[in-house]
């Protein structure tokens, strides 16, 4: 299929590694031009921008800094013009230990929420403008399957992620009638370099057990659905929360 990605203009959090840097690179392949945005792996998103081509510029973004999320999309605008799409892939772990597991009551809400629920917002309220100007626009938020599901020791994560439905669901229906479809992605446990090296063998050989395919899923398994819900090709799809699990 031919997502038709061409001339268009992809901003994608967290891409510097896991899900976004499938994702980065997949958009560029499909002919997108591609904004990888890093907090900290300035290394890692250059090598992501480098394997993607001259069609792609690395930008910082801390999504616990509003001025952050402003400058990145500025930058964005300044080279390109527009942003046809936003990937909010970004998780910052702030205050939140994702293995050995945490209590619920010793889990930090407010810094990770600050990052986890806010920064995503704002990232959104920031490219919302430009889409509306265009009269098209496609934004993927990239949830979890704790977020429908819970997670135990999980607390703050599952609440981050269950909030970004609402959010869609709720832009799914604000701004379909100028031409802006939202949706979610919920990845199960997704073999990413970070969660491969936090995940005991034990925990892993769990996971896999109980999937139906008895595997877990790589971040390039996830990244064609990010792609098509968030191309020109998908021209209905809008408010939904879309698992791409492996069945988990």
């Amino acid at each position: 299929m031919d997502l038709r990605f061409e001339d268009r203009v992809a901003l994608v959090t967290g891409g510097s590694r896991g899900i976004g840097r499938a994702t980065a690179l997949l958009l560029a392949r499909e002919g997108a031009r591609v904004a990888v945005t890093y907090r900290s792996r300035a290394e890692d998103a250059a090598a992501v921008v480098a394997e993607a081509g001259d069609q792609a510029m690395a930008v910082p973004l801390d999504l616990a800094d509003a001025a952050s999320i402003r400058a990145a999309v500025d930058a964005v605008l300044a080279r390109w013009g527009r942003v046809d799409l936003l990937v909010g892939n970004a998780l910052a772990t702030v205050g939140l230990t994702l293995w050995p597991p945490t209590p619920f009551e010793e889990q930090p809400a407010a810094e990770f929420f600050r990052a986890n629920l806010d920064g995503p917002y704002a990232v959104a309220q920031a490219v919302v403008p430009a889409m509306r100007v265009q009269g098209f626009g496609r934004i993927v938020l990239i949830s979890g399957t704790s977020g429908a599901d819970g997670l135990p020791f999980g607390a703050a994560l599952s609440t981050a992620k269950a909030a970004l439905h609402g959010l869609t669901r709720t832009l799914a229906k604000e701004l379909g009638p100028v031409g802006v479809l939202v949706n979610a992605v919920l990845p199960g446990t997704t073999l990413t370099e970070h969660i491969a090296a936090l995940l005991p063998a034990e925990a892993r050989a769990t996971r896999e057990r109980a999937s139906p395919i008895r595997r877990l899923l790589g971040p390039e398994e996830v990244a064609p659905m990010i792609a098509f819900l968030g191309s020109p090709a998908n021209t209905g799809v809008t408010g939904e929360l879309v698992r791409v699990s492996g069945g988990l």
